[in-house]
């Protein structure tokens, strides 16, 4: 984790590039956030643009990078709608729309959600025309990939709705899509042009072995951390810490130790795929890097996503400190 830090401060060029890139990032999520009016979003366009960039550290990944923080912007503004505001109708009534995504579909919606949904598709029809013909597959599984996120949050708001209480395995099989890292291992592949093969590609797509182990990481490592500040949205059914809790009658900080475990356990998968076939290596490192952000933003207990005073310093040192060169 120290190296790729020290990776990130010295490429100078690329850092001039990211100071420059992220105000317009900025800009770009103010007016999307004005233009939508939903004061109950987060605004995280900054430690979004911080995880971007753990990815996409490369000179020349401009493209990659901007698409990425989008997509994670409407990760958010999708979650926040689901899991802290919408009743279960509205819930139900997004993700229809969401998995007609066709601009009819915004006649039935809540008229709130109708300018967050238009901005979706508008977005997605933006990526199409910046990347090359192709490569518009890409563009086609990340909204697939994005669909199928919403019908997991509907079904997790679905189970607070109806007070289920999911086992430890359901939940892991739950959370592990809503962890959003297979929408995010499929999204990275986006404005990457010739620097990832269709079939690295499709390595990345199919959200097995190494992408998995990534997904339950970030998403262990993020309940435990909101176990440990007590964080629990109106919305959140039992964590992957809690259902363990429950179902095995242990103390949370059993659980804990046994998640722990667990996170190991899965990094190994992740170092396997790293042996594996050469071809795949730029998708796999894609994976490796989303799961260095799991411990970039979640380890040591901590949640510097949410809580972003602890990424206080590492914002400065990367995008406002200038660079010696």
């Amino acid at each position: 984790m120290v190296e790729r830090a020290d990776k990130l401060k010295l490429d100078v060029r690329t850092l001039f590039e990211t100071r420059n890139s992220i105000v317009g990032r900025m800009q770009w999520w103010k007016e999307l956030y004005g233009y939508m009016g939903l004061s109950y979003i987060r605004d995280r366009v900054v430690e979004s643009y911080v995880w971007s960039y753990v990815v996409f550290y490369e000179e020349g990944s401009a493209l990659a990078r901007i698409i990425f923080t989008k997509i994670i912007a409407f990760i958010i503004l999708m979650d926040d709608t689901y899991d802290s505001h919408a009743t279960i109708q509205e819930c139900r009534k997004l993700n229809e729309a969401i998995q007609r995504w066709d601009e009819s579909a915004i006649t039935f919606l809540p008229e709130y959600m109708k300018k967050l949904y238009s901005a979706l598709l508008k977005t997605f029809k933006e990526f199409e025309a910046h990347v090359e013909v192709d490569s518009q597959y890409r563009v086609d599984y990340t909204k697939k990939e994005f669909q199928k996120l919403s019908a997991y949050y509907l079904q997790e708001a679905e189970w607070s709705h109806q007070n289920y209480k999911p086992s430890f395995k359901e939940q892991v099989a739950l959370s592990t899509v809503t962890s959003t890292v297979p929408l995010l291992c499929v999204s990275t592949t986006v404005g990457q042009g010739d620097a990832l093969t269709k079939e690295a590609f499709e390595w990345a797509a199919n959200s097995i072995g190494a992408i998995t182990a990534c997904a339950k990481i970030t998403r262990f490592m993020n309940d435990i951390a909101a176990f440990k500040r007590g964080r629990k949205n109106r919305g959140d059914v039992a964590s992957t810490v809690e259902c363990y809790m429950n179902e095995k009658k242990v103390t949370s900080e059993g659980a804990i130790t046994k998640i722990d475990s667990l996170i190991e356990d899965e990094w190994r998968t992740i170092n396997q795929a790293l042996c594996g076939r050469r071809e795949l290596l730029p998708a796999v490192q894609q994976v490796v890097s989303l799961a260095i952000c799991a411990t970039f933003f979640y380890g040591n207990r901590k949640d510097a996503y949410t809580f972003s005073t602890h990424l206080q310093e590492t914002v400065e040192s990367l995008f406002v400190n200038p660079v010696p060169v």
